[in-house]
């Protein structure tokens, strides 16, 4: 498969962070296999989500092909880039489609990117996943590798403004150990077990992160900040569903 446009555009994010002066901060990249297929399972906190999940597996050499909400294929600017990057795209009222793109493309070998908390999390905390993931890791017999990201939500999120003309934020981005999954497993069971292993990994880049900002919005309720807790966000999410 050509590869066009998604090397050029991770140049281009990187020029960017550097002009940003974005304080990223990248660990345990080396659990992103350097060959063979993966799926890659991330919190879900910010519109940029997979621009940053996606820098988590540059040092391995690996081009993540993220499964995204159909309507961003349809955008004018986004559009073009998802479609040459060769993301996937994904109509939620007929989502076994998507899921076969998926499991193809983790059979031939390729890194797919999965938010299993299906939308953004207001709480910025981990939602109930949906067993998908799981599901296209064990079907495709290849490792589920949870991953955590913070910081992305103070750029653009849920019910807030974006704000892109921020400098110097700092940005978290941790890679956990790969799951093992088996056809053999309990969907609900590796799913309960990813998101613990999220929620530990978010908790980490959270204790880790140099600022701790009282009473900040972007910060989780249970850690002194104004973020709705994850029921009030359950509520706001089935008033305004759209992620």
């Amino acid at each position: 498969m050509a590869e066009v446009v998604y090397p050029p555009v991770i140049g281009l994010c990187k020029t960017l962070f550097r002009v940003m002066d974005y304080r990223l901060d990248v660990q345990g990249t080396e659990h992103i296999p350097r060959t063979g297929g993966a799926v890659l399972a991330s919190n879900h906190i910010s519109y940029l989500d997979f621009i940053f999940a996606g820098l988590g597996a540059v040092e391995s050499k690996r081009l993540v092909r993220f499964m995204a909400k159909e309507s961003i294929f349809r955008n004018a600017v986004a559009g073009p880039l998802m479609r040459g990057m060769h993301h996937i795209s994904v109509d939620r009222s007929a989502g076994q489609a998507s899921y076969q793109v998926a499991l193809e493309k983790l059979r031939a070998g390729e890194v797919v990117g999965v938010f299993p908390e299906a939308t953004i999390s207001r709480s910025f905390t981990v939602k109930e996943l949906k067993t998908g993931s799981a599901r296209l890791a064990a079907e495709a017999g290849v490792p589920l590798i949870p991953m955590a990201l913070w910081g992305t939500q103070r750029l653009w999120t849920k019910g807030k403004p974006r704000d892109l003309g921020q400098r110097h934020v700092p940005l978290s981005i941790l890679v956990g150990a790969p799951m093992t999954v088996t056809a053999d497993d309990d969907l609900d069971v590796v799913t309960a077990e990813l998101r613990v292993r999220m929620a530990d990994l978010l908790e980490q880049v959270q204790k880790a992160y140099p600022d701790h900002t009282p009473g900040a919005w972007w910060q989780p309720a249970h850690l002194g900040g104004t973020a709705p807790t994850l029921r009030e966000a359950a509520e706001l999410d089935a008033n305004k569903p759209e992620s």
